[in-house]
């Protein structure tokens, strides 16, 4: 039986509409016979022919362009192009996946990959370890950050114009298989060789889980992923055991997994016999999931953070918590999924992505947003900037006829993502295209990493995490060296653009140096530095109890409006 999905939003980019186009139409309506033919045994492709049907005439229609056409003709291209075409005509989460991408679709929710587990960069056409993965074979072999792999198997890898398919293509292997490195270390002359056998490599998804400070603790989810459960898990024990009161529950920019997954999560927090969602579909009977006891976490305040790029699963915990008024939730309407997708695999080791139901939060909201012919689906977030929503909460459209109430009396809305309850406007101080530029391009990332690897030995004066964010400090002199890395990156110095985004790109200079120096936590404990988002859901957490719903909205109360109802109460 496939597993139910919700799709992520980083989902494979639809294909555009070709010189094939007419072709592709003509042929569409045959795929499900031609498929079915040749794909015998799977029920999903049966065909069932109404008796004005012609079938075989269907089926020869698709040889005959085979056979006949003016060109030669890639059959299974063709038919891949077809059916890309036909589910784009469905909805924006249906789609086709061929046999060549299953594996790298599939790796980011699986939790893991097989290979020699190193996070790397390319370098001046050199291979670059930014860190091994915890756990893997390269840590326990001894690998470490700033290692240049220039051999594999007797390969040189160096200075050939290297790629990242050409990195994953050489390091990537069955677990159990071995590859043999050649390694240049910094402070080494002599070429260091390495036996390491590949494994199965974790891909975490509870990328930090931190206390921020006494009394709060702070986890950030990137997917739903096969094991994220596990993961939250151990990030809420550790939170528990430091103290934590409430909890930051960051979901900015996860664009969602598996809905198996998420259910569990949504469950820690509420009391038993709680509907958490609910699926419905023409050919797919309600399924309603509810809590199946009081959850370890049912007395934690919660503040969720959400934002634009925050679909699908974490729609539904946001929802779910919301609606009963279990959370409060920060920062700006979320994407606005509300399909379920079942993957279904076919004989050729392709998949189909395919949209089966529609899920409801427990006050029966559908929080998927419009699609059609008329609408611009993936221009949505344009659309936001144009319209001033990012500016102002006034900016959001609300359809009053989609209006819920929650068991506390709070008024929520279906029909386009979760609005929060406490909004928080686009942060623009700093912005600047040449610090975009330097971001994108990476070479804030790449100094970063330069300058820690260099200093290395300076830098280990700081033993832990926290003592390198509250005691390193970037300097103008570092600066300069990342002005003139750009330079080299082919970015023009700005110094107009420098005085406005200097201080914000210190901060994410500092996060990329104690990624290297720390791991993946101490990158994003960082980012926070400069976040008005995480600032206004710190603020939301230590004044929790004093929030209110009143005329159907989520308010922090004065003290002297705290102190009336405590006295009433």
């Amino acid at each position: 039986m496939s597993e139910r999905i919700n799709d992520i939003m980083n989902e494979e980019p639809k294909r555009g509409r070709s010189a094939f186009q007419p072709l592709i139409y003509a042929i569409l309506v045959v795929l499900g016979v031609y498929i079915g033919s040749n794909f015998s045994g799977n029920s999903t492709f049966t065909h069932r022919p109404a008796a004005s049907e012609n079938p075989n005439k269907l089926v020869n229609i698709i040889n005959k362009i085979d056979e006949m056409y003016v060109d030669s003709v890639e059959k299974k291209a063709l038919i891949e192009k077809a059916i890309n075409a036909m589910l784009e005509d469905l909805d924006p989460h249906s789609y086709y996946i061929s046999s060549e991408e299953l594996a790298s679709v599939q790796e980011p929710l699986q939790g893991n990959f097989e290979g020699i587990g190193v996070e790397f960069m390319i370098q001046k056409d050199t291979l670059v370890v930014v860190s091994p993965i915890q756990g893997g074979p390269s840590e326990t072999a001894g690998i470490r950050a700033g290692d240049r792999i220039v051999e594999v198997d007797g390969e040189h890898i160096a200075g050939i114009g290297l790629t990242n398919s050409k990195v994953m293509e050489v390091l990537k292997g069955e677990k159990g298989t071995k590859v043999d490195l050649k390694i240049q270390r910094r402070g080494t002359d002599d070429i260091l060789d390495f036996n390491i056998t590949r494994d199965r490599i974790p891909i975490y998804s509870v990328v930090a889980s931190t206390m921020v400070e006494p009394g709060v603790g702070y986890i950030k989810l990137t997917r739903f992923a096969k094991n994220s459960y596990e993961e939250f898990m151990m990030g809420m024990a550790k939170l528990d055991e430091a103290g934590a009161e409430s909890i930051i529950f960051d979901l900015r920019g996860n664009g969602g997994g598996y809905l198996h997954v998420a259910i569990p999560m949504v469950e820690e927090f509420l009391e038993d016999d709680k509907l958490i969602v609910y699926t419905e579909g023409v050919n797919s009977p309600r399924s309603e999931y509810r809590s199946q006891r009081r959850g370890r976490y049912a007395d934690k305040d919660v503040v969720i953070l959400i934002n634009s790029g925050s679909a699908s699963a974490s729609e539904i915990m946001a929802g779910a918590l919301q609606d009963h008024d279990r959370s409060i939730t920060v920062g700006r309407r979320s994407f606005g999924k509300g399909l379920v997708q079942d993957e279904i695999p076919l004989p050729d080791e392709s998949a189909l992505r395919l949209t089966v139901a529609r899920y409801y939060t427990p006050t029966g909201r559908s929080i998927q947003r419009p699609y059609g012919e008329e609408i611009d689906y993936d221009n949505d977030y344009n659309d936001r900037y144009d319209s001033g929503e990012l500016y102002s909460e006034e900016k959001i459209e609300l359809n009053d006829s989609l209006k819920f109430t929650t068991p506390k009396g709070r008024i929520v809305y279906g029909g386009g993502g979760i609005t929060p309850d406490v909004f928080v406007p686009i942060d623009t101080i700093g912005a600047s295209w040449y610090f975009s530029d330097l971001s994108y391009a990476g070479t804030i990332r790449r100094y970063g990493f330069d300058y820690s690897d260099s200093h290395r030995d300076e830098l280990s004066s700081y033993s832990d995490v926290e003592s390198f964010l509250k005691g390193f400090k970037v300097t103008n002199v570092m600066m300069e060296g990342l002005f003139k890395a750009g330079e080299e990156d082919g970015y023009e110095r700005d110094e107009r653009a420098i005085a406005e985004s200097g201080e914000v790109m210190k901060i994410r200079l500092k996060a990329h140096m104690a990624k290297n120096l720390f791991g993946d936590e101490a990158y994003y404990r960082a980012l926070l530095e400069d976040d008005n988002v995480y600032d206004a859901a710190l603020e939301v957490a230590r004044n929790y109890k004093d929030y209110a719903i009143v005329d159907g909205e989520l308010t922090l109360l004065s003290a002297t409006e705290v102190e009336e109802a405590m006295t009433t109460n």
